[in-house]
């Protein structure tokens, strides 16, 4: 195909580049083709993708900006600034940025370090079964530090982030008390089963349920309360009801018996570790930045009740931003007087793995997990294993999304610090996803399931 020519004065050449008296000429074949490529653009919202770019002058100075909508509008934005190689090409797995939101190579890190522009939000899936997040990646030929819009991007990519497979089951819970989705994967099964917890968030939250689905479990999802005719607020923690939607889980039947595994995080890891502890149902179980013992709420289980540590409101702290820190709220499991409320891991019938965020400004889940542990020690069981993350907050999720550093929580009347810094919590959500698959896969009797 002949290259296009565009030119100044009145002589029209073919030549390459041939400045002369009262003529200028170029051919576009020289002059940059930017392109922006993303593979695949369309993906599971726990897989990489790679984001290349060619066509750039060499050694160019670039900025990569990325941009989403939550299912509620609510905007975020990345940023990373990249210099070109001597051939006008950039592999972010090979390319480092030399600034904007990081720094270094990281493949993922325009995902990662989204941030949001409204104060205090968390981003959550809620739609996971419908519809992805769309992020848009811009390509601009200089430092671009303006408000995106004044100038037009040199190249454009929008990829997809998904969080189910066209083949994946969600079915609505409403059986008895329990309240919550459960999701299934394509074929016969039976698949390993897994109750999943969240924390003081409250309400029916799905996203780690359905990715952990389309990896060959299946996943109850469960509310507890602030959701359909549950208790508004947490009161006490009714550990029947739990037990209840383990039966009702391992009833199913594509779900696999004897036992199902029980993933928690903050309030639920809690929960979760009792579970471990009372119920036989539970084979496995992760709890992530949870604690060892009752806080708060009472637990109840038949004729059991466990009251909780007393907590101290006047440790509370503020930072600069208006969020409140509550890493030392929560009396101290060690001491004598509150024994009563430790948790016997000693019982728990399998496996437990902690996964601690070094930098979680929320719990001091480290230090927990250290004693559950010791406390396994002392009964001559081995059966517990924490991995612990330099650098990480509270909300360790399923690897790739952004950290949530400071958000509004249910029925706080100041946002929540949750801490952790950009990079460490993104390492440390990359690597303890691939942990905890394994975990299960390994602890969950596996039979005819293909994971």
């Amino acid at each position: 195909m002949p290259c296009l020519s565009l030119f100044l004065g009145t002589k029209v050449s073919s030549s390459v580049f041939s400045p002369t008296a009262g003529n200028t000429t170029w051919s576009l074949c020289l002059l940059p083709m930017f392109q922006l490529t993303v593979t695949p653009a369309s993906a599971l919202a726990d897989e990489p993708v790679h984001i290349q770019a060619t066509g750039l002058p060499p050694l160019q100075m670039v900025t990569l900006i990325a941009t989403m909508k939550d299912d509620k509008g609510n905007l975020y934005r990345s940023r990373a600034f990249y210099r070109a190689n001597e051939a006008g090409e950039l592999d972010l797995k090979r390319d480092p940025a030399v600034g904007g939101h990081y720094t270094g190579v990281h493949p993922m890190g325009l995902l990662w370090s989204l941030k949001s522009e409204k104060p205090f939000d968390r981003l959550i899936k809620r739609d996971v079964m419908n519809t992805p997040f769309w992020i848009t990646l811009d390509l601009y030929d200089s430092v671009y530090i303006h408000k995106v819009g004044k100038v037009q991007p040199k190249a454009s990519q929008v990829m997809q982030r998904w969080f189910s497979s066209p083949d994946l089951q969600r079915v609505p819970i409403r059986e008895g008390r329990v309240r919550g989705a459960l999701f299934l994967p394509p074929g016969e099964g039976p698949f390993p089963g897994l109750l999943d917890l969240l924390g003081g968030i409250g309400g029916l939250v799905e996203y780690r349920a359905s990715l952990l689905a389309v990896r060959g479990f299946a996943v109850l999802t469960l509310a507890y309360f602030a959701y359909d005719d549950l208790p508004k607020q947490l009161e006490e923690v009714d550990l029947e009801y739990f037990e209840e939607a383990a039966n009702l889980l391992l009833a199913h039947p594509k779900v696999q018996k004897p036992g199902i595994g029980v993933i928690s995080v903050s309030k639920g890891a809690e929960i979760g570790l009792a579970m471990a502890c009372y119920l036989k149902q539970v084979a496995a179980t992760v709890c992530i930045n949870g604690t060892n013992a009752i806080h708060e709420f009472p637990l109840r289980y038949r004729d059991l009740v466990i009251n909780p540590i007393p907590s101290y409101p006047e440790r509370m702290q503020v930072n600069v931003e208006g969020a409140v820190r509550i890493r030392h709220f929560k009396g101290d499991p060690r001491d004598e007087r509150n024994q009563h409320s430790v948790l016997p891991v000693e019982k728990a019938r399998g496996p437990i793995l902690f996964v601690v965020g070094e930098a979680d400004e929320c719990f001091n889940s480290k230090e927990y997990a250290e004693q559950a542990l010791d406390q396994l020690r002392k009964h001559g069981k081995s059966s517990g294993r924490m991995l612990a993350y330099p650098g990480a907050g509270h909300l360790l999720e399923p690897h790739y999304g952004p950290l949530c550093y400071m958000s509004w929580s249910h029925g706080l009347f100041l946002p929540m610090l949750w801490g952790g810094d950009p990079e460490g919590h993104a390492a440390a959500q990359e690597h303890s996803w691939q942990e905890i698959l394994k975990f299960f896969r390994q602890h969950l009797v596996l039979s005819r399931s293909t994971l």
